[in-house]
This record gives C-alpha cells, sequence and structure tokens, in this order.
C-alpha cells in the first residue's frame, strides 16, 4: 500500500464519524493542554523568583543581624535578641562546614561636602576581598579596592543624595568625577575636642556602581580595614571620654554576612549557627513557603494533565477498538486484496496517531493563548502564591507563565506517543481479523 493511500484511508476513516473523532481529540487536547500550562507556569515562577531575588540578595546568603529576628516553626515573627557578634564568632562561622565566604560588617553615617552644600551617606563596610562571593555589581567607572590602595569610595548607583546647604535654601547637582568632595563623620552623641582639628577627609578615589534596583544602589561601600583606619582618626579629634567611647563601637559589629556552597545547604548552616546561641536570617527561609506553594501548583496541574491523558489514552483505545468492529468488512476487503498485516497495522496507528496529532497542535495553540491570558488576569492569584509569607515586594509586572522553545515540541510529542500506544493493542487486534470471517461480517 502506498503512503498516499494510507493516508486518504486513514483520514477519510477519521472524518467520516467527526463528533466521536472531534470528542476523543478533546481528550487529548485537555491533557496536552495541562502539561503545558504546568511547566510553563513552573518556567515563568523560577523566572519571577529568580528576578526579584537579585533585588534582595542570594539564596545562598545569609546574615547575622546585632538584633537576631526570632521566627516559629510557621515561619512567624515571635521577637528579637540582642546579640554580641565580634571576631571571636567570626571565626567559629568561618569553621561551620559549607561556608564558602564570611565578612564583617561595619556601618556608620556621614556626610559629604561640597563647598557649603552637604549630602548624608550611609556606609557599608565590608571586607573587600568577599565583594566577588557577594556579587558587587559592575562598575560605571572607578575600581573596586585593591591590596595597594583600599581607600576607593564605592557609591551606590543613586547616591549620592541632592547636596543642600545647611539652611535648605538651595540645592546643589555634584558630579562624582569632577567636582572636589570631603567627608565627615556624623556622630550626634559624640563631642569634638575643641583643641583639635575637626576631622575632614577629601574624597579622592570615587567608584559608581551599575544598577541594579537592590539594596547596593542606595549605600557606600568600602574596605572594612580602611572604614576602621579612617574612624580611629575621626576618634582622635574627640574629648578623652568620648573618644573611648567611639572606639569601642568597633569590638563589634553591625551584621556577619555569610554565603554558603550550595543552596541545599543553607538551613543547616543556619542550625550550626543557631546551635551557637545565634538567630540568622536567609532569603531561603521566607521564599520557603513560596516555592512550595509554587511546587504545589504545579503538580496539582500536572495531576490533572496526567489523568486527563490517561483518559484520552483510554479514549483513543476505545475509539479504535469501535473503529475496528465497525470496518471489520473492509479488513476482510483489503486482505482479500493482498493487503499485507503491516499495512493493516501501520492504517491504524496512522488514525491514533493523528488524534493525538490534532490533539497536540490544538492543546499547543490553547497553551499559548492560555499563558497569554495567565499573564494579563493572573496576578491576582499567583501574585498571592508568590508573595504569600515572603518579603517579596510587588509583583504586578511579573511574568507567571513563560513557554520555552522545547516545551510546544514536547507537549506535541506526547501527545502522539500517547495516540501511538493507545492505538497499537487495536491496531494489532485488527491484524490478527480472519478475512473469511471477515467477509461474512454484516455492516
Amino acid at each position: 500500500m502506498k503512503i498516499s493511500d494510507l493516508l486518504r484511508m486513514g483520514l477519510r476513516s477519521l472524518f467520516r464519524r467527526k463528533v466521536r473523532t472531534i470528542l476523543t481529540v478533546l481528550g487529548v487536547v485537555i491533557g496536552c493542554l495541562f502539561i503545558i500550562i504546568t511547566i510553563s507556569i513552573g518556567h515563568g515562577m523560577d523566572k519571577s523568583f529568580e528576578t526579584q531575588v537579585k533585588e534582595y540578595g542570594s539564596l545562598t546568603a545569609i546574615t547575622v543581624s546585632k538584633y537576631g529576628m526570632i521566627y516559629d516553626e510557621n515561619g512567624n515573627w515571635a521577637g528579637s535578641q540582642d546579640q554580641k557578634l565580634d571576631k571571636d564568632l567570626l571565626e567559629k562561622i568561618k569553621a561551620i562546614d559549607h561556608v564558602r565566604a564570611v565578612t564583617p560588617v561595619l556601618s556608620g553615617e556621614g556626610e559629604l561636602w561640597s563647598g557649603k552644600y552637604r549630602s548624608g551617606i550611609g556606609i557599608m563596610a565590608m571586607d573587600m576581598a568577599s565583594f566577588d562571593d557577594f556579587e558587587f555589581p559592575e562598575l560605571v567607572y572607578g575600581e573596586y579596592p585593591t591590596e595597594e590602595d583600599n581607600s576607593t569610595m564605592i557609591f551606590g548607583h543613586y547616591l549620592p543624595w541632592e547636596f543642600y546647604d545647611q539652611y535648605y535654601r538651595s540645592f546643589k547637582q555634584v558630579d562624582l568625577e569632577k567636582d572636589q568632595l570631603v567627608f565627615k563623620f556624623y556622630n550626634w552623641q559624640y563631642k569634638r575636642n575643641e583643641r583639635k582639628r575637626e576631622f575632614v577627609l577629601p574624597v579622592k578615589n570615587i567608584a559608581k556602581m551599575e544598577e541594579t534596583k537592590s539594596n547596593f544602589d542606595y549605600n557606600i561601600y568600602m574596605d572594612i580595614d580602611y572604614f576602621e583606619k579612617i574612624y580611629l582618626q575621626y576618634c582622635n579629634t574627640l574629648t578623652l571620654d568620648d573618644r573611648k567611647k567611639a572606639i569601642k563601637v568597633l569590638d563589634e559589629y553591625q551584621e556577619i554576612r555569610l554565603n554558603v556552597d550550595n543552596i541545599d545547604n543553607v538551613e543547616e548552616v543556619q542550625d550550626k549557627i543557631k546551635e551557637l546561641g545565634f538567630q540568622s536570617e536567609s532569603l531561603l527561609q521566607f521564599l520557603k513557603p513560596t516555592i512550595e506553594a509554587s511546587k504545589t501548583l504545579q503538580l496539582i496541574f500536572f495531576f490533572l494533565g496526567a489523568v486527563s491523558m490517561f483518559v484520552s489514552a483510554i479514549s483513543i483505545a476505545n475509539t479504535m477498538v469501535m473503529s475496528i468492529y465497525e470496518r471489520t468488512k473492509e479488513i476482510g476487503v483489503m486482505k482479500v486484496l493482498g493487503c499485507v498485516v503491516k499495512d493493516i497495522r501501520l492504517l491504524f496507528l496512522f488514525e491514533a496517531g493523528m488524534i493525538g496529532f490534532l490533539g497536540g497542535v490544538t492543546g499547543v495553540g490553547l497553551g499559548y493563548l492560555a499563558s497569554y491570558l495567565i499573564n494579563k488576569y493572573g496576578q491576582p492569584l499567583f501574585g498571592a502564591l508568590m508573595t504569600g509569607g515572603s518579603p517579596m515586594g510587588d509583583v504586578a509586572g511579573a511574568t507567571y507563565s513563560i513557554i520555552p522553545l522545547y516545551l510546544p515540541v514536547l507537549g506535541l510529542s506526547i501527545s502522539v506517543v500517547v495516540g501511538l500506544l493507545s492505538g497499537y493493542f487495536p491496531a494489532r487486534r485488527a491484524t490478527k481479523i480472519s478475512a473469511i470471517e471477515a467477509m461474512r461480517t454484516e455492516n
């Protein structure tokens, strides 16, 4: 039998009973649609999580703060505790397995001056050797601190804020690359020693970060050793009593930040820190309920798709069996005319595969439509799932469904394979029908 004859006979048989064919195809459509929706939602949520995580930090990062937050087993806030973060704790954390990088964090407040104009800034001092491990952004200009020169001040993208005179009478725009700036510490609780000159530091080495839409954009960063050096110079300008108080600030850190070698080890490291008597925070612990909700939703859709595919497989098998019974005499005629068993089997397999193909094509098309509707109108449902129990912020512009290039091919392939597998046994049954008995059958 020629391939053209096979195609013509198969299509004619399918369209001879349009209603039954359409209902059978519909089952495949639903199954294929649910599979595409399941995987596309998974990709969309993963992409949204990845985008939002970049705004808050890394999933492998852990922070131990001076004021540790306490959470219950359900992730609800249960209070806080004061924590002494010193060099001794720093060394203990470094010794924990799976810790890839650790840095102490000293924070301070200061002012930048350009003539009579000033602008307040917040400073984050960290070990410059850890900048790469904590994925510091690329620089628009300037260079990160080096061992030869660690005096660079690294400005977040939105800094400095607008400069103003001390009476707020006028404002000034400052060009970091051209204007001369000086830096002063701003600590209102300390008094300057009038017999000593005020601490004023000319700002020479400046770098500017690219925009990240994260916390990097709003702070000035510098190497912790350089920060301690200029802070001690500042302390020397204070009165004796205030100098002792100010120097003691360096004995404790405001934070200790660490990075773990793998996301799977974050909880283990946090448990080890808890055994030391300290509370820690990680983005993963806030995202965990969201990730679990996402996986649950995907499993539900996948289960519905699998059930639908199973039902459609039964439907295809039933359709093919009924077709065989209705076409028993036709099969007998084919055998009498010399059709080989292989051709008869191929004919019924083609019909079953065509049902799967039509269902797959329709399912893929509806999948793209469903993806569009989910992204446009799905914010109330998927936005709640993605932010429930986590500090993820506004996800109104998030993409909840993404269909990668391989997904239509996968959905179509599964549909065709289901059709072929469902039609295999009915096709095999058709080949075993006796030609003589078939010719006696009354249709």
